[in-house]
């Protein structure tokens, strides 16, 4: 008989280190490569993965995010296994929030024992990768585990942000610190520490007695990775699944891209990794594909002006219903609906949609939210201190403009 699996997607953070794309959403619904969200990643990875079955647990700024749910991921009614729904705190188990990661799971309990899944896939919703999940599930089964965390090596340098794993030689996890001061190395390369993803494939069963032990504990702070895992080495069967053995359709080389793009300086580095001409991330690998919201826009253009200056773009990915008119685009990012005038410059930057670049303006090394309208010969990102008056200036300099309400430009008309 196969096996049933519920998915639960935490996506209830309240992302504070991606202020202030975050002021007005949840981490998971910032817009991430033009047309997607951050969490159209994790959930395009488990449709792929044939994994029909999730809830997504919101809490804080969740507005956008069950809006773009609503618009991109609604199966209809006709399979009630085959659904993608958000569930804001409930305050089940009394009047509080979420407490931590396993509470989140703990105060949603309801969902678990209504479904009597085999397993449960708890995966974060603020990450960048492609997994088949369904590799990871063989694992677990394969090693009649209880639980398995997906892990990945980083420099050991970074691995104090992790959760940092030891491992026997049959990869069961005989160690596990959340966010050490002084984390371990791997046995053998002193430069790289195995750390957790935050994804977990759980028995039904164990997990609810794992949560359910959990919430009896008043030292507990209900965290998967500070509380349930480390105490549970000895008497439960808790194995590391090495991500790097992964294999995801249409991709040759192996599969060693996660990011968690928690700050500017990580968001910046990995949208604009995905222009280049050989990406570490490739957004058309058509046999695994991103799923996200669909729109009636028009395709981009690229128009004169009246000096016969073309629109163009070069190293840059341009999204639908954006029109580029005598102005140049390089290393950048562009929107939906974006309209971007004459002798302008658009420099490494950032432009969400509805966005308007005024005529001669320059943007330069910049994120720019939804909704503004950049007035005619303007600069950002080219004097950081006038910047830093206005708008917010990342530790490394990257201007982000924060995001405006909507305005409706003119449509289909753009100065010349």
């Amino acid at each position: 008989m196969q096996k049933s699996v519920l998915a639960m997607v935490m996506a209830g953070g309240r992302g504070q280190r991606l202020h202030p794309l975050t002021k007005d959403r949840a981490k998971p619904a910032v817009p991430f490569g033009g047309q997607f969200r951050i969490i159209d990643f994790v959930l395009s990875n488990f449709l792929n993965s044939g994994i029909y079955s999730i809830y997504v647990l919101t809490q804080f700024k969740s507005q956008s995010l069950a809006e773009h749910l609503q618009a991109g991921w609604g199966f209809g009614s006709m399979l009630k296994d085959h659904f993608v729904v958000p569930v804001p705190a409930q305050m089940m188990t009394g009047e509080m929030w979420y407490r931590g990661t396993a509470d989140a799971i703990y105060q949603n309990l309801n969902l678990v024992r209504e479904s009597r899944p085999h397993l449960v896939c708890i995966f974060g919703g603020d990450h960048i990768y492609r997994m088949d999940v369904s590799q990871m599930i063989s694992f677990h089964e394969g090693k009649m585990a209880d639980c398995t965390v997906a892990a990945i090596t980083v420099p050991v340098e970074e691995a104090s942000a992790f959760g940092v794993i030891e491992v026997d030689d049959d990869w069961r996890i005989v160690g596990f610190e959340e966010k050490p001061a002084q984390p371990r190395p791997i046995p053998g390369d002193p430069t790289r520490a195995l750390v957790s993803m935050g994804n977990y494939v759980f028995n039904g069963r164990a997990l609810v007695n794992m949560l359910e032990d959990d919430a009896r504990d008043p030292q507990s702070s209900h965290d998967f990775g500070k509380d349930v895992i480390p105490t549970r080495l000895k008497d439960h069967r808790l194995y590391c699944y090495d991500f790097t053995q992964n294999r995801v359709p249409g991709q040759s080389l192996p599969n060693t891209y996660w990011r968690d793009v928690g700050t500017i300086e990580s968001y910046y580095e990995a949208s604009l990794d995905l222009r280049k001409v050989i990406p570490e991330f490739n957004l058309y690998n058509l046999a695994w594909p991103i799923r996200t919201a669909r729109f009636d826009d028009p395709p981009a253009k690229f128009v004169h002006d009246q000096e016969n200056r073309t629109g163009r773009a070069i190293n840059s990915i341009v999204c639908a219903g954006s029109i580029l008119s005598g102005c140049t685009v390089k290393n950048s990012i562009i929107g939906r609906n974006v309209k971007i005038h004459s002798y302008a410059e658009v420099h490494d930057s950032i432009i969400f949609d509805n966005v308007e670049v005024g005529r001669g303006a320059r943007v330069h090394r910049a994120i720019v939210d939804k909704n503004n309208r950049i007035p005619d010969g303007a600069t950002i990102g080219i004097d950081p201190e006038a910047d830093r008056r206005v708008h917010h200036l990342s530790s490394t300099g990257i201007t982000v403009v924060g995001k405006q309400p909507r305005f409706e430009a003119m449509i289909g008309t753009i100065n010349i």
